[in-house]
Formats: C-alpha cells, sequence, structure tokens
C-alpha cells in the first residue's frame, strides 16, 4: 500500500462529503495535491483554473490529467465556486443576483454595467472619473474596456440593524467563507465575460452584511482576489457601519492588500446616528473617527463617508452643517458619497423632498467638503443600496 493511502483516508472522513477547492490559495493547493503525492505544479495549476480559467467543474480543468482529476473527485474534493440560481434585470441594465452558498441557501451580489459614481473623488485610480459610460469607445481597432461595479456580500443578512435597510429584516443568518465571497465576485465576472487586466471592474463590499463583523473570512476574500485573480485593492471599497475593532486591524493590513475605506455614517450627530444605526451606541461617531485616522492612506486616497438621506431626517440644512463640520474635524483627506434613501416595504422614512439631495450637495460644497451623488441603480428589482434582502419578485 502506498504509504500516502491512510492519509488520504483520514482527510476524506474528516472532511466528508465535499471539499470544495474554490476558496483555496495556491500555496494551499500545492499543499493539498502534495498530500495526495502530486508535484507542487499541479497546484498550480489548479490555481490557474479556478482562479484565471475559471472552471466550474473538474472535468474541465484539462491541464490535469484525467486519472488525476477522477482521483481527486474520489478523495471529495468538488470546484465548489458558488453558482448563480436566479437572475433579476433593472430597466437601467443592473442585475441583480442570488448566488447559492455551501449550505443550499441564498446570498445576494449586484453587477452595476456602469457603476454608480461611488469611487468619484476617492483619490484612486478607479475614482479619477475618467468614462461614464458601460464601454469607452474603440481606440486603433482595440475591443471597447468595460467600467462596471459588483456589489458583494459578506454575510447572509445582517446583524447592524440599521432602520433604513432591508437587510436588516433578516438579522444574521451566517457569515460567508473566504471562497463564498470571492466566488461571488468571480461568478459575475464569468457570466459577463470580464478580462480582469483590461475591462475596468470596481468592487464595493457593500452588499449584505457587515464584512468587519467577518473580517478573517472577507480579508481572506481580498487576498484569493488579488493574488489568485489578479485584481487590485485600489478598485475595491470596502463599507463598515463603524466596527471600530476591525477599522483598528484593517489599518494594519499591508496597502498591497488594503481596499479601501468606506464609512456608513448616515446622520449628523450621535444622537441621531443612535437612533437609526443602534451600533453608534456601542461606538460612537468620536470613537470610529478616532479609528479612522489610524488607516494610513496611499498618495492621494480619501476615505469616503457614506451619508444615505432620509426625508425629514437627515436630509436638512441644519444637518448639511453639522456633517460638513463633523467631517472637517477630523483633519482626514475625505470626501462624502450622498445617497438618497431607497425605500423598501414596512420600513417606516420617506425618499427625501424634491432637490434636497442637490441642496445637501451644494451646503456641503460651499463649506470646502467635496461631496458626490451616488446614482440609484436598479430600484425597481430591489437591488439598491439598502434593498438586499433576497426579494424573489422582480
Amino acid at each position: 500500500m502506498n504509504q500516502t493511502e491512510p492519509k488520504l483516508v483520514k482527510i476524506a472522513e474528516e472532511s466528508a462529503p465535499l471539499k470544495p477547492l474554490f476558496g483555496l490559495g495556491e500555496a494551499a493547493l500545492v499543499e493539498a495535491v502534495s498530500i495526495l503525492g502530486e508535484p507542487a505544479f499541479r497546484g498550480r495549476q489548479l490555481a490557474d483554473a479556478l482562479y484565471r480559467q475559471r472552471v466550474t467543474e473538474l472535468d474541465a480543468i484539462t491541464t490535469l490529467s484525467k486519472s488525476f482529476r477522477d482521483r481527486l473527485a474520489a478523495e471529495g474534493f468538488s470546484v465548489g465556486r458558488p453558482r448563480i440560481v436566479q437572475v433579476f434585470q433593472s430597466v437601467d441594465g443592473t442585475e441583480r443576483y442570488l448566488i447559492e452558498d455551501s449550505t443550499g441557501n441564498t446570498v445576494e451580489t449586484v453587477w452595476m454595467p456602469e457603476g454608480d459614481d461611488g469611487e468619484t473623488g476617492d483619490g484612486s485610480e478607479a475614482g479619477d472619473g475618467t468614462g461614464t459610460s458601460a464601454e469607452e469607445p474603440e481606440r486603433n481597432g482595440s475591443k471597447a474596456r468595460r467600467r462596471a461595479t459588483i456589489c458583494v456580500s459578506s454575510q447572509v443578512g445582517c446583524a447592524v440593524n440599521c432602520q433604513f435597510c432591508l437587510t436588516a429584516r433578516l438579522g444574521l443568518q451566517r457569515n460567508l467563507s473566504a471562497g463564498e465571497i470571492a466566488g461571488q465576485v468571480v461568478s459575475v465576472l464569468d457570466r459577463h465575460g470580464v478580462e480582469v487586466g483590461r475591462d475596468r471592474v470596481n468592487l464595493v463590499f457593500m452588499g449584505m452584511g457587515e464584512p468587519f463583523l467577518n473580517y478573517e473570512s472577507f480579508m481572506g476574500a481580498v487576498k484569493l482576489l488579488v493574488e489568485e485573480v489578479g485584481l487590485t485593492p485600489q478598485k475595491m471599497t470596502v463599507s463598515t457601519s463603524g466596527i471600530v475593532p476591525g477599522i483598528e486591524r484593517f489599518a494594519a493590513e499591508p496597502a498591497t492588500l488594503r481596499p479601501k475605506l468606506a464609512i456608513s455614517l448616515n446622520a449628523p450627530n450621535n444622537e441621531v446616528r443612535s437612533e437609526i444605526m443602534p451600533i453608534n451606541r456601542k461606538w460612537p461617531i468620536e470613537s470610529v473617527m478616532d479609528a479612522v485616522r489610524r488607516v494610513p492612506l496611499r498618495s492621494r486616497e480619501r476615505v469616503t463617508f457614506e451619508y444615505v438621506l432620509l426625508g425629514g431626517v437627515t436630509d436638512t440644512p441644519e444637518a448639511a452643517h453639522q456633517v460638513a463640520r463633523l467631517v472637517r474635524r477630523t483633519g482626514l483627506a475625505a470626501k462624502v458619497n450622498l445617497i438618497a434613501w431607497n425605500p423598501g416595504p414596512g420600513v417606516p422614512f420617506e425618499m427625501p423632498r424634491a432637490g434636497a439631495v442637490e441642496a445637501f450637495q451644494q451646503a456641503l460644497a460651499a463649506e470646502g467638503i467635496p461631496a458626490y451623488l451616488r446614482r440609484p441603480r436598479g430600484r425597481d428589482i430591489y437591488a439598491a443600496c439598502g434593498q438586499l434582502k433576497r426579494t424573489v419578485e422582480g
């Protein structure tokens, strides 16, 4: 009997019935194939197939011999990439997906073919303002480049309980693994035939869940997307409701792996914020700002403060003045993204009155605060900010 066979039997028993390969980086794949008695280059071939060729079945990995593919299957391995099980298409071209996780449950991901301008003005390449349409004009006969944004979930549901968000109605059902988070991105890239390095695609970790309450898996997914898929962290943004320990950990991440940071502010002061975002009672605005100051920004990079305007609650001229003063006092290189509240059934708020968003933007600008409007995308299919709750209509 081959000396490795008892180890293989033990591995299969401990992790039955199936062991997904997707979610393992190249080093882990090399280790896995070495246990099977295969050379290291087989692991590198697996990584290339999973993350660059985007295979979904073992039999499609033609760089591996059929006998080795059969052996992987016999040992309980599968590709195991999350798959799109339902697609909803908006009149504006946005697509919302229900993506099946490893438990057979679903999580939501959104494709915005022209983005929503959320990265504008953040000081990065992604926010340099070039291109406003899904495809740039062809140059010298070359194929047009795509410009799009993928909104990624980190949890099924959410525990933060923001009062204006439909996802809060689900509560927290489970954390996603690094492979399940990265798998959303790769599945959407695959669906749209995105060519990494040519097409311009931004990622925003702003879907279901609070990324910093699933920190290890979130950063594990970022590492997979950077090191294996070939994406750049400077075209990724993570949004947090203000989880101070998570922000502090994030500040220590290397710039080669650290996405840009967005803080969901959403209120001009602690009193209002605690009412609409209960998490503020644990980590008030001052403690959040202290943590954000520790994040070492890249050259030209700005922290983004996301601000949802709720009619008659957070959209007043006085609120604009307070937000401007608050942001200015942080001393941070920062900008504000303004988001008109996206309605949902049973959520007791109203959209801003006509002209309120633009007036709020002008008030911030008058006080020297860069402010940008995030375009609502996919409202008709419950794909807009704050609307993700696995709605099956639309």
